[in-house]
């Protein structure tokens, strides 16, 4: 797959949650998180040029209240994870080399659960959707950690904001097969796109 080279086409990269805490070694790791992180990097790497802007988004919990849990149901509690002010918290550093091609990046979640890219704010306090306005991004490819979760939850709704949405299978990874699998339905019944990079 290459980036589609449609002139009235103004599409984004969206590249959800590729921190620490969700790949190999942290608290909430997603396996294949971390080669994830790399295939997303060498993506942008070869690819940001294609796209009309490239942003980032990150769990930034400082209390989520019950999205944290000592005893957590692993549904709607969770393990600590993607605490301000830690290691975990940071993207992977398998992703840091893409870096510099990422316009905004928009953290969600300080005082509460927050799946969804379209739930945060950069740093000037712009929801993702009114940025991406601004800027009249028409189309998405949505990709990261993890399938079933942040992915799906940002995936959707791209959708309802009206946005072209293609989910990068490849450059995404689940928590489990079955929750997984589901997002893929959903992705379908909801008209988002699913492609392979490669």
């Amino acid at each position: 797959m290459s980036v589609p080279a449609d002139p009235e086409t103004r599409r984004a990269l969206i590249v959800v949650d590729v921190q620490n805490d969700f790949c190999e070694g942290g608290s909430l790791a997603v396996a294949g998180g971390g080669a994830v992180a790399a295939r997303i990097a060498a993506w942008i790497a070869a690819h940001a040029d294609g796209y009309a802007a490239v942003v980032a988004t990150a769990d930034w919990h400082i209390d989520p209240g019950a999205h944290w849990s000592s005893d957590p149901d692993f549904s709607a509690s969770w393990p600590v994870h993607c605490e301000v002010g830690t290691g975990g918290a940071d993207f992977h550093p398998a992703f840091q080399a893409a870096l510099g091609s990422v316009d905004a990046t928009f953290r969600k979640g300080e005082h509460r659960a927050a799946y969804s890219g379209f739930e945060g704010v950069d740093d000037t306090g712009t929801p993702l959707a009114d940025w991406l306005r601004q800027r009249d991004i028409t189309a998405v490819d949505v990709c990261g950690l993890a399938t079933d979760y942040c992915v799906r939850a940002t995936a959707l709704d791209a959708a309802r904001e009206g946005l072209h949405t293609t989910v990068l299978r490849d450059l995404a990874a689940g928590v489990a097969t079955e929750s997984t699998s589901a997002a893929y339905d959903e992705f379908a019944a909801a008209g988002i796109r699913t492609a392979a990079t490669r």
